[in-house]
């Protein structure tokens, strides 16, 4: 296959209601051109067609007017073909490419990229986007380094360009509704003393790959591999990502710092290659983290854990206040909220909409069963009056979209993420010194 010139007829597609798999590619939907709007398209680019960037593709591909014009990655025998001909098949007039320098030379008619690659590729790849004039929706972290994050930040204050970075939660309808109606208008937890979250999976083999496919060496020490086992599990090798404490726990230490409203002033954490071969896995296997916030109502405590050697109870961030608690996960199964026996009631926040009131349980007769009088009951669990069905990067890409087309503002601009890499970088930096590191509230900002 060639990697510049492969081009195809173009077709609009109409929307169906095929899910997405994960990981998977997937065409859900076609759009007539009847129902095309001209002065919506929008041109975009996908660099890196791994694992994530098929989920973020999937995403794009349920929303009207995103023309696929270009789709670059190293992997040309197996992630790039696989990925040009699912755009190929579903319309999209595009191109591969192996180098990304090839393609932002080539594609002059590109409005945006998508940049799914490694961490350690991110601050390059998205910076010399934006000089060729391109918006950017790019992956989180934003770097594998601080210093890297940082050129992410200049180049979009030089560039006035539109950078959107993938904390994708920041978009989600669960969380806005219950930030800006739970938290901030109602204050139904009170003031909120105490932050608990975790993702945590079961153990997994590292990521092979097909033989017959395998990167030839000199392309892969091209692109910063040592050998092919680095570039399928680059996450565990120091200086391409960051472990599982950047690589899950970003997301969710993203959503303390939004929701409490400040950075965290300090961290202290443990970790270690607890379970795992140091020679494969470099970054820690388990990390266990304990952030101190300093709010306008007082001290809060925020503990984090990720685990990869069990899956138990997955992943949910819950913020615990003296009147209620909130658990919060993209899934929506986890959510809920608790209200305090003492808590004054919340009747006036379930009629206006904001919460759905505890179903009425069935009154069963003879229970003999009594509470222990040092046995707290479980309080009462009110729900989010939210559906919500779509794949969990969507709304996030289409916030993206119509932020470059004028009509949003971003949810997620580079000064977020970028305190949100400072707040999860330092983790494996406390790690590493085994005390308490402090911030200074200059570091968040550039």
């Amino acid at each position: 296959m060639s990697k510049n010139n492969i081009g195809y007829s173009r077709r609009d597609f109409i929307k169906t209601s095929a899910a997405v798999g994960a990981g998977l590619f997937v065409a859900p939907y076609v759009k007539t051109t009847a129902q095309s709007s001209v002065t919506n398209d929008l041109n975009v680019a996908l660099l890196g067609a791994g694992a994530e960037g098929q989920v973020l593709m999937n995403a794009c591909l349920k929303l009207p007017n995103i023309k696929f014009r270009a789709v670059c990655d190293i992997w040309e025998e197996y992630n790039l073909k696989r990925a040009y001909r699912l755009l190929q098949k579903y319309g999209h007039d595009c191109r591969a490419y192996v180098d990304y320098r090839d393609m932002l030379a080539k594609e002059k008619d590109l409005d945006a990229v998508i940049v799914a690659t490694p961490d350690f590729w991110h601050a390059r790849h998205a910076v010399d986007s934006m000089e060729a004039g391109l918006h950017v929706y790019c992956e989180k972290e934003m770097s594998n380094t601080l210093e890297g994050a940082r050129q992410i930040v200049n180049a979009a204050h030089r560039t006035g360009k539109v950078v959107q970075i993938g904390h994708q939660r920041r978009s989600n309808p669960y969380y806005l509704h219950s930030y800006n109606n739970l938290i901030k208008e109602a204050q139904v937890l009170g003031r909120i003393t105490t932050v608990n979250g975790q993702w945590n999976r079961s153990v997994q083999p590292d990521n092979g790959w097909p033989q017959k496919f395998e990167i030839p060496h000199s392309v892969l020490q091209k692109y910063g591999y040592k050998n092919m086992n680095e570039h399928r599990n680059w996450r565990w090798y120091k200086g391409l990502g960051g472990g599982p404490i950047v690589d899950l726990g970003s997301h969710q230490i993203d959503i303390y710092t939004w929701f409490l409203g400040v950075p965290p002033t300090s961290v202290m954490a443990s970790g270690g290659t607890d379970y795992y071969e140091q020679s494969t896995h470099e970054w820690y296997d388990t990390v266990l983290a304990t952030y101190k916030f300093k709010t306008e109502y007082g001290t809060v405590r925020a503990f984090y854990q990720t685990i990869t050697t069990n899956s138990n109870q997955g992943y949910f961030e819950t913020f615990m206040g003296d009147q209620g608690a909130l658990t919060i996960s993209e899934s929506a199964g986890r959510v809920g909220v608790y209200k305090e026996a003492g808590a004054p009631l919340w009747d006036n926040w379930v009629n206006k909409g904001y919460l759905l009131a505890p179903k009425e349980e069935p009154k069963k007769e003879n229970t003999q069963a009594v509470l222990d009088v040092r046995e707290t009951a479980a309080p009462p669990k009110y729900t989010l009056p939210i559906q919500f069905n779509d794949p969990y990067h969507q709304p996030h890409l289409e916030n993206f979209f119509n932020a470059i087309r004028g009509k949003e503002k971003l949810n997620c601009p580079v000064e977020v993420g970028y305190e949100t890499a400072v707040a999860v970088l330092k983790v494996n930096e406390a790690i590493k010194a085994k005390r308490e590191i402090k911030f200074n509230p200059s570091e968040f900002k550039i």
